[in-house]
C-alpha cells in the first residue's frame, strides 16, 4: 500500500518510498511554452515545494540515471520534452533565511554560498579540474555566482534556477521590521536586488514561486526578469488537487481495504472544508474548483492510518498561517481599516473587488491592495466574474474559521466573554433543544459591553458578533448567508452528526436589527417579515438534507439599538414527520 506523503516535499523520496503521488508532470510542457523566466504565486500548503522538487528531478542532468525509475507511470515518462535532463539546476529555498535586520545580509550570503558550493560539487565533472575547490575558496556568494557564470558560458553549460518561497524572508522583514528596512533590501543597491540582477543574465531558465507579489514588483522594477503566470488559466489547476484527483485517491485506498467509508461520505465531509479554490477568472466556467492538497493529505492520513477522519478538520499546523494573517492586518500599526474589511468578509462571505497582479511595498497599506493580498494568501478566491469586478469569496470552512478566530480575538481583547458558560449552553442547544440560554447570553454580552458595541455597531456587524461566537459551537458548522429556498438565512446551525451523533436539534436563526429610533410600527412590520422569511426557508428541500434526522427549530431574534427586544421560536410543520 502506498503511504500518504503528508508533509513530504522530496519528489524522489515520494516515488522511491512508494508514496501516493498525484501526477502534475503534464504541466512541464506548458511551463516550457510559457517562457524562460516565470513567476507564480500560490497560497501556502498547495504543494509548491513538491512540484518544484519534481521539476528539478526532471531537468537535472545529474539525475537522469534515475529518470525511468522516479517518473515511471507518469505523464512525463511517456511525453518527455527535448529539455529533459539538459540543465545544471540550482535550487534555492529562501524560507531557510532569517534573522534580524543586521544579520540578514550575512545569513543570505552564507546560505547562498552553501548552496553554490553544493552546486559546484554536483556538477564538477562538467567543468575543468579544480572547479569545485575554486568555488569553495571564494568567500562571497555573489562572487561565486560570477565565477560559475563565467565557467558555464565557457563550457556551454545550461543553467536552471528554481527559487522556492522567494518572498519569505523579505515579507517577514516587511511585517516585523517595517518598510524602511525592507526598502533598503529591495531597492537601489540593496543586496537582495543586486542578486536578482545577477540571476537574469546568468540562467537560461528561472522559475520562482512564492505567496505574495510584493517583493517581485520591487525587485524587478525597471527591468523585466519574469513573466507572471499566477492568473494564467493554463496553470489554474497546476497546484492543489481536483475533485477527480481526490476521488481517485479515495478509490485507491478503498481498494487496499484501508477505508470503509463510501466515496460520497468522504467527499461530502471534506468538500466544505478544503475545496472551492479558483486562481484565474477565465477558468471559472472551464475548470473544476481545486482542493487544498495539504489539507486533503492531512485528512487522508488520519482516515487511512487510524480508520477515522480527524477530530479537527483543520490541520493544527495552519496556525502559523493565521499568525501571518494577523501581522498582515496590523501592518501599519493600526489595522483599523483592514479589520473592517475582515469583518465585512466574514459577515457576508464575500467582497467585490479586483486583484492587483503586482504592487510595490509602499502601496501595501492602500485599501485596494489588502483585498488582493487576502486572495494571494488563500483567504479569498474567485467566485464570480462580474465584468469589471470580481466577486471574491471565502473558499471554505477552513478559511472561514480563520476569519472567525480573528474576530473572536478582537472581541475578547475588548471584553472577555465567558466561553466556559457558552460551552455549557452549546451542549444544551445540541442535545436537549434548550437554545434560549445560548442566545440570551450572547445578546446580554453584546448589550453589556459598550466597547464591543462601538466596534460593531450596525446590523451587519451585530450579525458578525453572533456569528463569531456561534462558530465556537463544536456541534455545528455555523454557516452564514446559506441559500435556502430562494433566500438567504442569517445563520444555519448545521449539525455535525458524523462527529457528534448525539445531536438531536438543528436551527435556522434570523437576526433582525433596528436602530434605537425605530417606531413600534417598524418593529412590528420587521417581525412579520422575518416570520414570513424564516418559514419560507424551512420549506426548502435543502433544509431536510442539511438537518438530517434532527429536529429543526426556527428562531427569530430582534435587536433594537443595543438590546434584544424579542426572541421566539416560530412554530411550523416539519416535513420529515409527514
Amino acid at each position: 500500500m502506498k503511504r500518504i506523503p503528508y508533509g513530504i516535499s522530496n519528489f524522489r523520496q515520494v516515488r522511491r518510498d512508494n508514496m501516493y503521488y498525484v501526477d502534475k508532470t503534464m504541466y512541464i510542457e506548458r511551463l516550457e511554452q510559457a517562457g524562460n523566466f516565470l513567476f507564480l504565486i500560490r497560497p501556502r500548503r498547495f504543494g509548491k515545494s513538491l512540484f518544484l522538487n519534481m521539476l528539478c528531478s526532471y531537468y537535472d542532468l545529474a539525475r537522469q540515471d534515475e529518470f525511468d525509475t522516479v517518473f515511471d507511470g507518469l505523464y512525463a515518462k511517456e511525453h518527455p520534452t527535448p529539455e529533459k535532463g539538459q540543465y545544471q539546476v540550482l535550487r534555492l529555498d529562501f524560507s531557510r533565511i532569517g534573522g534580524k535586520d543586521s544579520e540578514l545580509e550575512d545569513n543570505f550570503d552564507s546560505y547562498c554560498g552553501i548552496m553554490l558550493d553544493s552546486f559546484a560539487s554536483t556538477y564538477a565533472q562538467c567543468y575543468p579540474e579544480g572547479f569545485a575547490e575554486r568555488v569553495r575558496n571564494i568567500k562571497k556568494a555573489n562572487q561565486k555566482l560570477n565565477f560559475i557564470d563565467a565557467e558555464a558560458k565557457n563550457t556551454g553549460a545550461r543553467l536552471y534556477l528554481v527559487i522556492d518561497e522567494y518572498d519569505n524572508f523579505t515579507n517577514t522583514v516587511l511585517n516585523e521590521e517595517g518598510e524602511a528596512v525592507y526598502h533598503a533590501l529591495t531597492h537601489a543597491t540593496g543586496f537582495y536586488r543586486n542578486t536578482f540582477k545577477q540571476y537574469k543574465g546568468m540562467f537560461d531558465r528561472i522559475l520562482m514561486l512564492g505567496v505574495s507579489p510584493v517583493t517581485m514588483d520591487d525587485l524587478t522594477s525597471g527591468y523585466n526578469i519574469a513573466t507572471n503566470i499566477t492568473m494564467d488559466p493554463r496553470f489554474n489547476m497546476m497546484l492543489g488537487f481536483s475533485e477527480t484527483d481526490v476521488r481517485e485517491m479515495i478509490r485507491y485506498y478503498q481498494g487496499t481495504g484501508q477505508i470503509s467509508a463510501t466515496e460520497k461520505e468522504i467527499i461530502d465531509e471534506i468538500k466544505p472544508w478544503y475545496d472551492n479554490y479558483c486562481f484565474a477568472k477565465y477558468s471559472l466556467d472551464a475548470d473544476p474548483k481545486m482542493f487544498n492538497c495539504d489539507m486533503v493529505l492531512y485528512y487522508m492520513q488520519h482516515l487511512v492510518n487510524l480508520g477515522q477522519s480527524p477530530e479537527q478538520m483543520i490541520d493544527p499546523n495552519t496556525r502559523t498561517d493565521y499568525g501571518k494573517m494577523k501581522k498582515l492586518i496590523r501592518l501599519d500599526g493600526t489595522g483599523s481599516y483592514r479589520t473592517g474589511i475582515i469583518n465585512k468578509i466574514a459577515e457576508q462571505g464575500y467582497i467585490l473587488g479586483n486583484i492587483e497582479e503586482s504592487f510595490p511595498a509602499e502601496q501595501l497599506t492602500k485599501p485596494e491592495k489588502f483585498v488582493s493580498l487576502l486572495f494571494y494568501y488563500g483567504m479569498l478566491t474567485i467566485g464570480e466574474n462580474l465584468g469589471n469586478m470580481l466577486k471574491l469569496i471565502i473558499p471554505n470552512n477552513n478559511v472561514r474559521k480563520q476569519y472567525y478566530d480573528y474576530m473572536l480575538e478582537e472581541y475578547q481583547n475588548i471584553a472577555n466573554v465567558d466561553t466556559w458558560q457558552l460551552n455549557m449552553d452549546f451542549h444544551q442547544t445540541a442535545v436537549e433543544g434548550n437554545w434560549q440560554p445560548m442566545m440570551q447570553h450572547l445578546a446580554e454580552y453584546y448589550r453589556q459591553n459598550t466597547a464591543i458595541r462601538q466596534l460593531i455597531e450596525g446590523e451587519r456587524n451585530v450579525q458578525g458578533f453572533f456569528n463569531a461566537y456561534l462558530s465556537l459551537n463544536p456541534y455545528y458548522l455555523t454557516a452564514p448567508e446559506v441559500e435556502l429556498n430562494h433566500g438567504y438565512c442569517d445563520f444555519f446551525l448545521m449539525p455535525d452528526l458524523k462527529r457528534y451523533p448525539m445531536i438531536r436539534h438543528s436551527y435556522i436563526v434570523e437576526l433582525k436589527y433596528l436602530p434605537t429610533t425605530a417606531s413600534e410600527t417598524e418593529v412590528t412590520k420587521q417581525w412579520e417579515q422575518a416570520v414570513s422569511q424564516i418559514l419560507q426557508y424551512a420549506e426548502g428541500r435543502m433544509v431536510n438534507k442539511l438537518a438530517g434526522e434532527t429536529e429543526l427549530h426556527l428562531i427569530i431574534m430582534q435587536i433594537k439599538g443595543f438590546s434584544m427586544i424579542r426572541m421566539e421560536e416560530i412554530p411550523f410543520t416539519d416535513t420529515k414527520e409527514e
